[in-house]
């Protein structure tokens, strides 16, 4: 390792420190992160595209088969994100990200060589899915790499550009999947087309093997473009302090509430919507709600700079409440067709609120931390300032595990859809209870964070 690649002495909070050298490393830090996370992202919900294909593909799953394949990757990958989020600190930024970003290349492949054949186990399938969790995992590791190299008063900011963009590459699967299954991408090596349910001929393997070259390219950036700082390492134990912080567990049923259904929304509602109005074009304009919650994700964490991150969170929770209630308002029911353009906007709705407050929450994670920190250490300057940088250890660690928490909600909102279908017939039962679960998080947030002279402002 060379010694550009690990750092002594970082500190970006020092103006001199990051105005000469900080923010240029920072900046090269977050820049070789988000390409790598975009293809994190991609491969981790790569299955909510691929299983609105496997039908046509000559694949005879049931409907709650189908849920769970949508449904697995974000079970493994956030429970993989429990780990990854105190790998950073335990073996550096650099090499770690480095192999997590590697090991994409087993589930595109894995997947590539799967769905060219019909009579491929079930099981198999399940196996592969669970390994696409390896996207899921990166986040935590990837965020923490990055929230160890900003300043706190950009840390809002950078953590919702790096989240923000990497989240993009959901969008970008149900952009590609669709359209690259369609054609011949890689000729005779790809492997023979299938036949799809007009009778033309499909290549679905194409959903896995168009990641390959650009997971590679990302896993060079980021050995040949990231650095270690020496100063932030730690051991599990130093970062393990974490759970004995009533915020922690706070926190995390925040971002739960936030990103859960940012990738909950992303893996189930194709499915959703396509099982509940057949005859709509819904693998046309799946992708535009990962997108637009991707995008709005850095102006939450901006937002979260300038007016405070519990403040906004407070307002994305209401939105939530009101996306669920115009969904339920626009479901098809005995004697109504229902109304896609209704659904179409309430989903619009909770991708674009999920999507801002998830940038808020995230900014909220470090600021309680440091804060909580500094509140206990007293004036002293000197105190305060190992407080800091204790608080943004812990604070790192929280981001990935908090991360590991909300990625729960990928398993959840798509199983919840499934089961409540399948028992009830319709998906109101669950939407009634995620009503529920926000308003919980909209009070929590509000007696806190948010309040006048909450416990934890931030």
């Amino acid at each position: 390792m060379t010694a550009m690649q690990l750092i002594h002495g970082w500190n970006p909070d020092d103006p001199g420190y990051w105005r000469d050298q900080g923010a240029r490393i920072a900046r090269r830090n977050l820049w070789v992160s988000v390409p790598a996370l975009v293809l994190a992202f991609a491969v981790w919900m790569v299955w909510s595209a691929v299983v609105v294909e496997l039908p046509a593909a000559g694949f005879r799953y049931s409907s709650n088969q189908l849920f769970w394949l949508a449904a697995l990757p974000a079970l493994s990958g956030a429970t993989l994100r429990i780990v990854y989020a105190f790998a950073v600190a335990a073996f550096g930024g650099r090499r770690f990200n480095t192999l997590a970003t590697a090991s994409l290349l087993l589930p595109a492949l894995g997947i590539g060589f799967a769905v060219q054949q019909p009579d491929t186990p079930y099981e198999w399938m399940v196996a592969l899915a669970m390994l696409c969790g390896l996207g899921g995992g990166n986040f935590a590791s990837s965020m923490a790499h990055v929230s160890f190299f900003y300043p706190v008063p950009r840390k809002g900011s950078a953590l919702g550009l790096n989240a923000g963009l990497g989240n993009l590459g959901v969008a970008l699967a149900q952009l590609v999947v669709p359209a690259v299954v369609g054609v011949g991408l890689f000729g005779a090596i790809g492997g023979a087309p299938q036949t799809g349910a007009s009778g033309q001929p499909i290549w679905l393997q194409n959903a896995g093997f168009v990641w390959v070259p650009f997971i590679a390219l990302a896993a060079l950036g980021c050995w040949f473009g990231m650095d270690d700082l020496a100063d932030q390492r730690g051991s599990f134990a130093e970062q393990a302090l974490i759970f004995r912080r009533r915020h922690t567990w706070l926190l995390c049923l925040l971002y739960l509430g936030t990103f859960g259904s940012v990738i909950g929304l992303s893996a189930g509602a194709p499915l959703l919507a396509a099982t509940l109005f057949p005859s709509a074009a819904v693998l046309q304009i799946a992708w535009i709600g990962p997108l637009a919650a991707g995008l709005l994700r850095p102006l939450g964490g901006w937002l979260a700079d300038r007016r405070g991150g519990a403040r906004v969170t407070l307002w994305t929770f209401a939105a939530l409440i009101i996306g669920v209630a115009g969904l339920l308002a626009s479901l098809p029911r005995a004697g109504s067709a229902g109304s896609w353009p209704g659904a179409a906007g309430a989903f619009g709705l909770l991708f674009a609120a999920a999507g801002i407050g998830t940038g808020s929450s995230l900014r909220m994670i470090p600021i309680a931390y440091i804060g909580a920190r500094q509140r206990a250490a007293g004036p002293l300057p000197a105190a305060r300032a190992r407080a800091a940088s204790d608080g943004n250890r812990e604070g790192a660690a929280a981001l990935g595990f908090a991360g590991a928490i909300g990625a729960y909600g990928g398993f959840f909102v798509p199983k919840a859809w499934g089961t409540s279908i399948t028992l009830t017939g319709g998906p109101d039962a669950a939407l009634q209870a995620f009503a529920v679960f926000y308003l919980v998080c909209l009070a929590v947030t509000w007696w806190w964070f948010a309040r006048r002279f909450a416990p934890l402002p931030c």
